[in-house]
């Protein structure tokens, strides 16, 4: 019997809180990075809200990962922000609980098992607010279509190369 090639996997992750405005990004593009880019049986998007150690799965499954998150990089609100492969879990993303497993642990976890991805970059925009609240921040909001944009062009990318 002989093994057959595994097809490459692109897989998106949007993680953060949503109730806690600008936190939220991650997941409040999800629906817009669903309507840009095709279906594809190689791309894979997924609401990591704030699942934790939960994504370890979908972190070891990926060749090719793309994060989206608010990252507090100390730049100014509304700033996109991307931090690729080793550099990830330099940038600690924002807990909002002390019981809160990070995606830095997730990484971790997937680095110790030897299972990262063979590429990983992380796509985010400083926060304006991270005060209770449903709704993004104004500023946030207004960079949602360019950090569609930087999600789509790194997703044809990579789709290159499969």
């Amino acid at each position: 019997m002989t093994e057959e090639k595994k097809a490459k996997k692109i897989i998106i992750i949007g993680i953060g809180n949503t109730l806690y405005s600008d936190e939220g990004v991650g997941v409040h593009i999800l629906p817009y990075l669903r309507e840009a880019l095709p279906e594809s049986p190689y791309l894979e998007i997924i609401e990591g809200t704030t699942d934790g150690i939960k994504l370890l799965e979908p972190v070891e499954e990926a060749d090719y990962l793309i994060i989206i998150d608010a990252i507090n990089a100390g730049k100014l609100a509304g700033e996109l922000i991307t931090i690729e492969d080793e550099e990830i879990p330099k940038y600690y993303g924002i807990k909002m609980s002390i019981h809160q497993v990070g995606f830095q642990e997730v990484l971790s976890a997937a680095k110790l098992r030897e299972r990262l991805p063979e590429k990983m970059i992380m796509f985010g925009i400083q926060p304006y607010s991270l005060q209770l609240g449903l709704e993004l921040s104004e500023t946030v909001q207004k960079q949602l279509p360019k950090l569609v944009e930087k999600v789509v062009q790194q997703v044809q990318i990579w789709s290159e190369s499969l």
